[in-house]
């Protein structure tokens, strides 16, 4: 430290509380860093888009390396929707999550969730339109009113679309905030017509369908009564 202006004399003993002195010369900026919540606030969002990212990598590998057994369309076909089904469980649980458990930081990442969650459908309806069917129209028209669970998939990703659309804060200013979160409720039927396109899939239920399905549901349930409460104070208020 040095003496500067109203700094004492160097014989006098300084106050304890005295101010700093700022030293002569140029220094390193100060780190700004924070505490740990801070240092994890930062770190959300992209380790989310890397964690993210990981099932696309994961299945690319598996292409390459011809690892997705003898039907490999049928397989990639499988892991895609499930990956999608389970984006959109962990984006309806980001409200849910700050109603019960007071936690923000899952609010911050639920429009990357759900970016991430079209960005996979997208990829599931490519690989079943273009790869599977060839872009036949008439075979995948005749398929999706034959088969139950592709037409709830279909009505799944049509769902999806404007959601993905007008998630942006200009739509958001252009609908304005009542009829962008009107408009966005229809996340909650997307997430029922996936779970029931998930469950005919499979002529067997399968035990992580049904336990996804139950996630959902009870997501569903938390929001409806959150709703219900917010009705009851506003009837209630003078």
């Amino acid at each position: 430290m040095v003496a500067g202006k109203r700094a004492a004399h160097r014989r006098v003993r300084a106050a304890q509380d005295a101010d700093v002195q700022r030293l002569p010369g140029s220094g390193l900026a100060v780190r700004r860093d924070g505490p740990e919540e801070v240092l994890l606030k930062k770190a959300l969002v992209p380790g989310a888009f890397a964690a993210c990212c990981v099932p696309a990598l994961w299945l690319a590998v598996q292409l390459v390396t011809s690892g997705l057994g003898a039907n490999p369309i049928e397989a990639l076909l499988n892991d895609l929707g499930y990956i999608t089904f389970v984006l959109l469980a962990l984006t309806l649980a980001c409200t849910p999550a700050q109603i019960l458990l007071g936690w923000n930081w899952p609010i911050r990442i639920r429009k990357l969730l759900g970016d991430f969650c079209f960005f996979y459908a997208c990829l599931h309806l490519l690989t079943y339109t273009v790869i599977d069917q060839g872009f036949d129209i008439h075979a995948i028209a005749k398929d999706v009113l034959k088969h139950k669970f592709i037409f709830l998939g279909m009505g799944t990703w049509l769902l999806l679309l404007p959601l993905a659309i007008t998630s942006t804060q200009g739509w958001q200013r252009r609908l304005g905030f009542r009829r962008w979160k009107r408009l966005h409720r229809l996340v909650y039927l997307a997430g029922g017509l996936a779970s029931f396109h998930f469950l005919l899939r499979f002529k067997t239920p399968r035990l992580e369908t049904v336990a996804w399905m139950g996630v959902i549901g009870a997501l569903l349930l938390v929001r409806a009564v959150e709703a219900a409460r917010r009705r009851a104070r506003v009837v209630e208020s003078p």
